[in-house]
């Protein structure tokens, strides 16, 4: 597991790319890099937090990288593009009864993400983007696009959280009712079975997400106006929410290959936004 070189390893055949790796790069080829037109660094945002009983801590880390890596090395022949190392902590006190959890507080985080983003600009680039692989840190991403925005008026400040790539094609792919893709859901397990399938367990109870408030979320990629604070045992007994035994490699396959088709549009347009 290397998600702190901005690449990742896979038994699916999907290498980890050091042309795009911010970390494997010398300080003057970042720089020279960051100082051409239309320039992009991606920093990914994950988290270690409890997956229930059958996915790694690291899930949002290490799917947030590859997901990173994967959109970047697309286009890495026409956008100058890095991704630099995962902040790895993510704000999770939701997830600490469960044990297996390291979470920051929302402002130490803020103030993380501010400062990493201030010393990257350092080399030049024209546009940031924080690539969220967390539902808890959408918040602190969306705070954290102003305060960069706010500090670098000449620089692109974007956030997104990378599963939303997902909703154009996830019905094609989905088999679950609404509540069957949450937390170590039918989403992220397939995911995980394709890019990491030796740390999948076959030990996988998991309860469909029933949010009682009708405007609250529903699903991963059903998120509602209503925001309600709920620890996680009051979704489920073993801290995985949705359908994971639908899950399979063949599906991660398809929601990787989506999602990553997305992210690299989307960096390819940012990239002639951002272009003189």
């Amino acid at each position: 597991m290397t998600f702190g070189l901005g690449s990742f390893e896979s038994d699916a055949g999907v290498e980890s790319s050091a042309e795009v790796a911010f970390a494997a790069r010398t300080a003057p080829e970042i720089r020279a890099l960051g100082e051409r037109d239309g320039s992009v660094l991606v920093l990914p945002v994950g988290s270690v937090e409890q997956h229930g009983n059958h996915l790694p801590v690291a899930t949002d880390s290490i799917l947030a990288s590859a997901v990173a890596v994967a959109g970047a090395t697309a286009v890495a022949d026409d956008v100058p593009v890095l991704v630099a190392p995962t902040v790895w902590t993510g704000y999770s006190p939701h997830h600490r009864s469960f044990g297996g959890t390291l979470t920051g507080e929302f402002g130490t985080l803020l103030d993380l993400l501010g400062t990493v983003a201030d010393a990257a600009l350092d080399n030049g680039f024209d546009a940031l983007l924080l690539l969220n692989g967390h539902g808890g840190n959408r918040a602190l991403v969306d705070a954290a696009v102003t305060v960069v925005g706010r500090s670098h008026p000449g620089v692109e400040s974007l956030g997104l959280t990378y599963f939303d790539l997902a909703a154009p094609f996830a019905d094609e792919v989905r088999e679950s009712d609404s509540g069957g893709m949450a937390h170590g859901g039918e989403f992220e397990t397939s995911m995980m079975r394709y890019l990491r399938p030796e740390l999948v367990r076959d030990d996988a109870p998991a309860a469909y997400w029933d949010e009682p408030y009708d405007l609250a979320g529903s699903d991963l990629l059903e998120g509602g106006p209503l925001s309600v604070y709920r620890p996680f045992e009051a979704y489920s007994e073993s801290g995985a929410i949705g359908d994971p035994s639908l899950a399979s490699a063949e599906k991660g396959k398809q929601f990787f290959d989506g999602v990553r088709a997305e992210l690299a549009a989307l960096l390819l347009d940012v990239h002639e936004r951002n272009a003189d």
